[in-house]
């Protein structure tokens, strides 16, 4: 069961907004595989739509694209494009997939960022940006969505790594109410009078 917490996601989203623009304007460029570079724009809207999902999740989806457009040399509009039809199949199920299951979101969003990277790199040759279709679908596109994958990984599985950790903290905190039960039992038998 999904619970709206309208602030507790917008604060989440600004949040992971600005890491991912940090990243994608930061870092992105120094990592190279070919001539593709990771989208972190794309993970960042694909992980919102496989978390909330709905309407969220497709204006997150404009958002990074256009952020994207404007960080970059392609036409503006066409990430944003890409990234809308990807994320509203992503989440048409408006439910937190990635805490119900966190590993089985990998497929989807690899078959998501595939397409995405496939039609920008088609769209990119169009435009003339590239000078075959060799050049943007082997060198651009594929690398670029490995990458981009690469960058998701974390986001698919800090989930479970944090039910794990809230789960042990749970059962600590349980050991030591125990201890604190028994110890206070202990305490009030020692004062009581004896008959």
């Amino acid at each position: 069961m999904q619970v709206k917490d309208r602030n507790r996601n917008r604060r989440n989203i600004g949040l992971l907004a600005l890491i991912a623009l940090v990243l994608q304007l930061g870092i992105a460029p120094a990592i190279t595989l070919g001539q593709g570079h990771p989208n972190f724009m794309f993970v960042f809207a694909a992980v919102v739509a496989l978390s909330i999902g709905g309407q969220t999740g497709v204006v997150t989806a404009f958002v990074a694209g256009l952020l994207m457009d404007l960080s970059s040399t392609g036409p503006l509009g066409l990430s944003s494009l890409l990234f809308c039809i990807s994320c509203y199949v992503l989440g048409m199920e408006v439910r937190d997939r990635i805490a119900e299951e966190p590993g089985m979101t990998v497929i989807p969003f690899a078959v998501a960022a595939l397409g995405v990277s496939l039609c920008y790199g088609i769209a990119m040759l169009l435009y003339g940006a590239s000078e075959s279709l060799l050049e943007a679908i082997v060198f651009r596109a594929l690398p670029s969505t490995l990458l981009t994958i690469l960058g998701y990984l974390p986001f698919a599985h800090a989930p479970a790594l944090t039910d794990e950790l809230r789960q042990e903290a749970e059962a600590r905190a349980e050991e030591m109410s125990c201890d604190l039960e028994t110890a206070d039992r202990a305490a009030i038998l020692e004062t009581r009078p004896q008959a």
